[in-house]
């Protein structure tokens, strides 16, 4: 699940490119999960609120950064869906305290809320000109949520929605229950050593639930127990290897090679935590589910209790909103009018001025000034068959005036018809065309167009005065030119 630029508002969350960003000033990071955090670098120069346990682990990651590259594990690359490592200069990180009301500014107020889903996870309650927002982000419900007085008897124009496990048919458990589950599996297991696949944040509460219930270290790599000990969890971690016999590794490195690799030296379990459905390579990898997002029946419950106007799914899914449709507020016509931000609103009226001005005239001259080889002509008869006459025929030189209609002597703008006569005597057709950087000769004969015939005298203009002359002239004075001449052309 990415970000959110909040349509009508200066807000984004966890989207971190500006050039997209239209009129969002106001930036904020929900948790420090990867797929939250595309787009963050050091090249960030705005301000970026977040949780005082988030702004921790983003220092966090800018120490470790600044020690150089970690060394590549062994074995295919896969994605991470775990923490990034952004530079983002610390100026700019601005923690925000969980549970308290900021004014920012823009007259933008912001509360956040405990999300329950990995150290640090927020959800945003915005409230402004453009109503009460609630961004969810990716959050786990729990009754304690209820208890929140910003959430009590309040009216929630927008929620937006995390809906990961959207879907009816795949009940989840509760985190305990899953726990559970997880305990008996070792206990089938008494001789096995236990290895846990987990990303590098989140699943802090299981790993410590396990070490507590089966009395034993919890071994992780050195890195992970400095952000285990930045986040003051519980005394069960080392990274003394054999010190315990639970040991928790990138969720990566639960693939079967790895798993024959190590029962060849001692018979080990694999358990991985998710509430996602994985495809099972080895017959020692036990999924769980035991899950950081809300289940689909924890949502409903949520939004039915929330009212909010109307639901946003964070997670694209079509049946989302059916299925909590019956739980929205009754009110839900009178959403506030969605505002564009002045930055937006100014950039549309400039480039409504500057399509203004470009009349359709203009757009025509541009199109043919465009081709790469001389100026292109075409035939007002576009149907008529290609003669067997003589090819690659050249516009004479003639002599034109600034206006389209003028009384001067050899001005082929305004004689167009003793042209024409001259042409017909000569044996050369009216109509040429350049094709692909090619003139070309394209038949047009009284026939086809009767002499004195308006539509005559209209493509006479249009096609035969060249185009380095019609720019000669403004576009006002070209526009007035054409205007009148077409009125000349209804009162014949």
């Amino acid at each position: 699940m990415g970000g959110r630029v909040l349509p009508g508002t200066p807000i984004a969350v966890d989207f971190w490119s500006v050039r997209r960003a239209g009129g969002a000033r106001l930036f904020f990071l929900s948790h420090m999960h990867a797929d939250h955090t595309v787009g963050l670098s050091g090249t960030w120069r705005r301000p970026l609120y977040c949780s005082p346990l988030t702004a921790r682990l983003l220092h966090h990651r800018l120490q470790v950064g600044a020690r150089g590259p970690a060394l590549p594990r062994p074995g295919p690359a896969r994605p991470r869906h775990g923490c990034a490592r952004p530079q983002v200069p610390r100026c700019w990180i601005r923690p925000l305290e969980v549970g308290q009301s900021h004014a920012l500014g823009e007259d933008v107020t912001v509360t956040l809320l405990d999300a329950n889903h990995c150290p640090g996870a927020v959800m945003f309650l915005f409230e402004g000109a453009f109503g009460t927002i609630l961004y969810t982000g990716d959050f786990r419900y729990a009754s304690a949520m209820r208890r929140e007085p910003v959430l009590r008897d309040r009216r929630i124009d927008r929620l937006y929605l995390d809906t990961t496990h959207c879907r009816p048919c795949q009940p989840l458990p509760s985190r305990s229950c899953a726990a559970r589950q997880a305990a008996r599996l070792i206990r089938a297991h008494p001789s096995h050593r236990v290895v846990v696949g987990v990303y590098s944040l989140g699943k802090e509460a299981l790993l410590v639930e396990l070490a507590v219930e089966f009395g034993t270290w919890v071994v992780v790599s050195p890195s992970r127990l400095e952000e285990m000990q930045l986040l003051e969890m519980p005394n069960v971690f080392t990274a003394e290897e054999g010190a315990g016999w639970i040991r928790a590794v990138d969720v990566a490195e639960i693939r079967r090679d790895t798993l024959v690799s190590w029962n060849t030296t001692h018979p080990t379990i694999a358990i991985l935590p998710t509430g996602r459905p994985v495809k099972i390579t080895h017959p020692k990898i036990f999924p769980i589910p035991y899950s950081d997002h809300s289940s689909f029946s924890e949502l409903c419950e949520f939004v039915k209790w929330l009212k909010p106007c109307s639901v946003i799914p964070l997670v694209r899914d079509d049946m989302c909103q059916a299925y909590f449709q019956k739980y929205l507020s009754s009110d839900h016509q009178a959403l506030p009018d969605l505002k564009i931000p002045k930055p937006v609103q100014e950039s549309l009226q400039q480039q409504s001025k500057t399509k203004t001005r470009r009349t359709v005239c203009q757009q025509a001259l541009f199109k043919r000034h465009s081709v790469s080889q001389g100026v292109v002509y075409e035939s007002p008869e576009k149907h008529t068959e290609e003669p067997d006459g003589p090819r690659g025929i050249k516009v004479p030189q003639q002599n034109f005036c600034a206006s389209a209609f003028c009384s001067k002597e050899g001005c082929t703008g305004c004689h167009v018809s003793k042209e024409k006569g001259k042409e017909e005597q000569s044996g050369e057709q009216s109509g040429v065309a350049i094709a692909a950087g090619a003139v070309r000769q394209s038949p047009v004969s009284d026939e086809h167009v009767p002499s004195g015939n308006f539509l005559q005298q209209r493509n006479e203009l249009y096609l035969l005065v060249p185009l380095n002359v019609l720019k000669q002239n403004s576009s006002q004075e070209f526009d007035r030119v054409v205007e009148d001449f077409l009125r000349r052309g209804e009162a014949s």
